[in-house]
């Protein structure tokens, strides 16, 4: 999962977790992360996943923005980017997976062992009388 933090303009602080690719960020009711400040517009910008690229972000035709200062217009984006559009900057990163919890593996893997255990002991007892 893919989640951009807006770190300045009016929804600073807030968190947009991308699950679904093209992405699109802009002014346009219609955009996934619909962003209202100046310089920003409708379809500013496009984040798409390619298998064997990455993640890619491109800038519509004459939409200006910057990653890490530097202007593009097509770029493959890295984890902690900074991506800057009109009057404001979001942070790009891989979200954390949750694992998947193991608890029945766990206790099967102990119930097995401490089964394995006592047969052994019983086999040794039986063996030495």
């Amino acid at each position: 999962m893919v989640q951009l933090k807006v770190l300045s303009g009016k929804l600073a602080g807030s968190e947009c977790a991308a699950r679904q690719f093209p992405f699109r960020i802009g002014r346009s009711p219609a955009a996934d992360l619909c962003l209202e400040e100046d310089g920003i517009w409708d379809e500013h910008l496009e984040l798409a996943f390619d298998p064997g690229t990455g993640f890619v972000l491109t800038t519509h035709a004459h939409a200006l923005a910057s990653l890490n200062g530097e202007r593009f217009e097509r770029v493959i984006l890295r984890n902690g980017d900074s991506i800057e559009i009109g009057a404001l900057k979001i942070r790009f990163w891989l979200g954390t997976n949750q694992q998947a919890s193991l608890h029945w593996r766990e206790w099967l893997t102990w119930a097995a062992f401490i089964l394995i255990t006592a047969a052994q002991l019983g086999l040794i007892y039986w063996l030495g009388s």
